[in-house]
């Protein structure tokens, strides 16, 4: 009876996701929680009943809609506790359930979901424990589906990789304008706040590195799809704009505010600084 209603209740769950009715998604995700709960197949008892393959395959489901009805949410906290659960499906049910094809889509939006959180380690060790080496089975007679390397070849995880690694290089603008290229609608949802992120990365560089830019030179640096655009950004951060086009990232020392620091107040105290390491050096061969 539950597994029945079950059914019912998740097929109005996609059925209103596929709609953009996210209120009525939630309640139908509310209404199978408690169906769920039922169902002894499910972890973590996982008790070997005759309709167990039918009740698992059900509950793997159910858990990749309510990561995709996070996502659409916003709610990076209810994403992150939705695949958790749904790891547990993806490594402990191999042997007994046929591969998903949302596995590794949903695999790398949970690596997505890390980069913009800047959970770097996190991220590596996913990757590192992303389908494992296919093992034996004496159950099914039958290896179990992926390998890491063909799991890191798929185009939904190989995203994620190349952009961490555009985020270590520093090569933001590729960061930028990969988020600017087609993606799937979920996908843009990660990839506009991983796009937010990184253009304010890229602007706190050219905040330091320069004293203005040209409007024109800052709009390509920040990768914006135009001037009116660029002007909002600044106007957010208290930049301002001359009056011959050029982008003022220093606004006090450009109205006439504190003076910029001199040659002589940012010199750096060699001479200190080599006496102090000497003294250091001296006392640790004392110590030694």
């Amino acid at each position: 009876m539950a597994f029945q209603e079950a059914t019912k209740l998740l097929q109005t769950l996609k059925t209103a996701l596929g709609k953009g009715d996210l209120n009525g998604a939630d309640a139908a995700l509310s209404q199978l929680k408690l169906k769920l709960i039922q169902l002894p197949a499910l972890p973590p008892t996982f008790e070997k009943t005759a309709n167990a393959q039918q009740e698992l395959l059900l509950g793997r489901e159910v858990l990749e809609q309510a990561v995709l009805l996070a996502l659409r949410k916003a709610d990076e906290a209810g994403m992150e506790r939705a695949f958790a659960q749904l790891r547990t499906y993806y490594n402990d049910t191999r042997p007994v359930l046929p591969p998903s094809s949302s596995e590794l889509p949903l695999q790398g939006l949970d690596l997505l979901r890390l980069l913009v959180q800047n959970r770097i380690a996190e991220f590596h060790t996913q990757l590192e424990l992303l389908a494992p080496e296919a093992q034996q089975d004496p159950a099914i007679k039958q290896p179990v589906q992926l390998s890491p390397r063909r799991a890191q070849q798929d185009p939904a995880i190989k995203q994620p990789v190349q952009l961490e690694q555009w985020l270590m290089e520093g090569a933001y603008n590729k960061v930028l304008a990969a988020s600017r290229a087609g993606a799937s609608e979920v996908q843009g949802v990660l990839l506009a706040q991983l796009a937010t992120t990184v253009r304010d990365e890229a602007a706190s560089c050219a905040e330091k590195a320069y004293e203005r830019l040209r409007l024109a030179d800052a709009q390509r640096l920040l990768l914006f799809d135009s001037e009116a655009a660029l002007r909002s950004y600044a106007e957010e951060h208290g930049w301002s704009v001359s009056a011959d086009g050029y982008l003022c990232f220093k606004q006090a020392a450009a109205e006439g505010g504190a003076a910029a620091p001199t040659t002589a107040s940012r010199a750096i105290p060699s001479l200190e600084l080599i006496n102090n390491a000497l003294v250091y050096a001296k006392e640790l061969e004392r110590i030694v």
